[in-house]
């Protein structure tokens, strides 16, 4: 009899619980909004409280309901603004999104002077925006859907930008001349035997790093064509230019500061020793090397590039100026596209 009450109790609890969770998916199911500009398409309770989640762990706090009404707002304007540019057939292909994914991958490289691999990419976007690559790339095609679209309709408030003077230009360099300061800055040549998570891997790695450093050990020339050889298919390593390494956190914070450390203590055309790095044993020789400088405007913004300071303040000004259109033009639009009942919020839905 007791066996027979435990076995009833016990049924009832998994039951309860069964319900608690059917429960609790159905709400997530429930519309936030709907947008029906063309088609009906609902923004789930899901999808809200996931965006309203990703907000505030970027923001590291909690949202107010009216932060929460705005992210609601924002995903509402999107899709009306996409349902907008299929009526007029326009689309993103494949290559517009891989131009914008390679534009942040450049504006990486200034930051940490050389080609970021995937994993340190992948690993940016999450740290920055809170999505793996393919939710991000996904998105970037949302966002270029709707800028497209805005173009397409706004044109002509674009066309009337008007380019900043070489007085403009020379008036904000000299309100912002120590900002423009070049730390120092190498550029260097690395090996690279990757290994695995395993011990095995590891041991692999370390006995052919110790067989390369034997053969160049401190000789320029010899790492050099240890560097030809790694170009090699089949090679067991990486080999090549490094890019330009600026002594700075944002760098630091990618390639270690012990990195840093042993790098910016090399001489031009010197050599390393052996180092364990993040992914793998490396070994570096310094090829080039700048010291701190402050910049005019007529110098390089950034090594390995062809932009001055010049061309990079008369491109921000420029900018600044279109966001100033973009902002005025984005909320004529959304006011067209929110015109009539072209949507509708479930405000008993909103809150969990």
């Amino acid at each position: 009899m007791f066996m027979m009450k435990s076995i009833k109790i016990g049924f009832l609890a998994i039951f309860g619980c069964f319900l608690a969770a059917q429960g609790f998916a159905q709400t997530d199911l429930q519309p936030a909004a709907i947008v029906n500009l063309t088609r009906s398409e609902p923004i789930t309770v899901k999808q809200f409280r996931t965006e309203v989640e990703r907000v505030e762990k970027s923001a590291r706090r909690s949202l107010s309901d009216k932060e929460r009404r705005d992210v609601l707002d924002s995903m509402i304007n999107e899709r009306l603004a996409i349902q907008a540019a299929e009526k007029e057939k326009i689309t993103i292909s494949e290559n517009e999104v891989n131009q914008q994914i390679n534009q942040l991958k450049n504006q990486m490289v200034q930051a940490i002077g050389r080609q970021p691999t995937d994993a340190e990419f992948a690993a940016a976007i999450k740290n920055e925006t809170g999505l793996d690559i393919s939710t991000f790339r996904d998105q970037a095609r949302r966002q270029l859907t709707t800028q497209k679209y805005l173009m397409s309709k706004k044109q002509s408030s674009f066309d009337n930008i008007k380019a900043p003077t070489d007085a403009d230009i020379t008036s904000a360099y000299n309100l912002t001349k120590s900002q423009f300061v070049r730390p120092d800055t190498v550029r260097f040549s690395m090996i690279q035997v990757e290994y695995g998570s395993d011990a095995a891997s590891k041991s692999k790695a370390k006995e052919l790093a110790d067989k390369l450093i034997r053969e160049i050990g401190t000789s320029p020339s010899k790492f050099d064509e240890v560097v030809l050889r790694g170009q090699a298919p089949n090679s067991g390593y990486q080999a090549g230019d490094g890019g330009y390494l600026p002594r700075n956190m944002e760098a630091a914070q990618v390639v270690g500061q012990d990195f840093i450390t042993i790098v910016f203590n090399l001489k031009q055309g010197e050599v390393s020793k052996l180092m364990d790095g993040l992914r793998g044993y490396q070994v570096v020789k310094v090829t080039e090397t700048y010291a701190q400088k402050n910049l005019e405007l007529d110098d390089i913004f950034q090594l390995g590039s062809r932009m001055t300071v010049r061309n990079y303040i008369g491109n921000s000004l420029l900018q600044e100026r279109q966001m100033e259109v973009l902002t005025k033009a984005t909320q004529e639009l959304v006011a067209e596209l929110r015109a009539g009942k072209t949507f509708q919020v479930f405000e008993k839905n909103l809150t969990w």
